[in-house]
């Protein structure tokens, strides 16, 4: 990666050349103001994943371990405008929000059930090395009612989720059942009803 001193005349024209500017920070680091091909960062990302370890190297500077923090998008068309990554200790522990990925057919959802999810993401902490790509969980088991929690995930790996363990990932709404009498139409249980012909009161019989 090239490094640049940016000015807003300049970030313009790197866009239309094809390049996404970002910035490298890091604990008691210099920020680095760098840019991409966006054709080459598009493929590390693919590859590295969105909590992947990539070693960056800027220029003459040796190489460091860094994380893709944030990037901007353009709302239009989609394209990355900007990206930030910080400098990560491979020995030391951080947090991380990783993707849980719900898998197989639950029972209740054969049944007739809706699955809810409110929650697609959970925080863990381990070393950088150790991030896992997503977090899967399998529902074939759960029937209508239940409910998926964060202390329901199988932990396999060297990572510690650090969510509140009744939080809810997802449960399995029964179906809703529908009135078949229609609001404000009245069901004849007692029968029949007659009209008086000497009044305009009606006789039930």
């Amino acid at each position: 990666m090239k490094r640049e001193d940016f000015k807003k005349s300049a970030l313009t024209t790197l866009r239309r050349g094809g390049k996404i500017p970002a910035v490298v920070y890091g604990k008691n680091k210099p920020t680095k103001h760098i840019y991409f091909d966006s054709l080459e960062f598009m493929k590390t990302m693919r590859k590295s994943g969105r909590n992947g370890i990539i070693q960056l190297k800027v220029e003459n500077d040796n190489p460091e371990s860094v994380m893709l923090h944030d990037v901007q998008i353009n709302p239009l068309n989609g394209e990355v405008v900007h990206a930030d990554f910080f400098i990560v200790n491979m020995a030391s522990e951080i947090d991380v929000e990783v993707i849980v990925n719900l898998i197989g057919d639950a029972q209740g959802i054969k049944d007739g059930g809706t699955l809810q999810q409110p929650l697609y993401k959970v925080s863990v902490r381990c070393l950088p090395g150790d991030i896992p790509e997503k977090i899967d969980i399998d529902i074939t088991q759960y029937n209508i009612g239940d409910v998926i929690t964060v202390r329901d995930i199988k932990i396999d790996g060297k990572y510690e989720i650090i969510d509140d363990g009744d939080t809810v990932i997802a449960s399995i709404l029964a179906p809703k059942v529908e009135d078949e009498v229609g609001s404000g139409e009245v069901q004849d249980e007692g029968g029949a009803k007659d009209i008086d012909e000497n009044s305009n009161t009606e006789v039930e019989k």
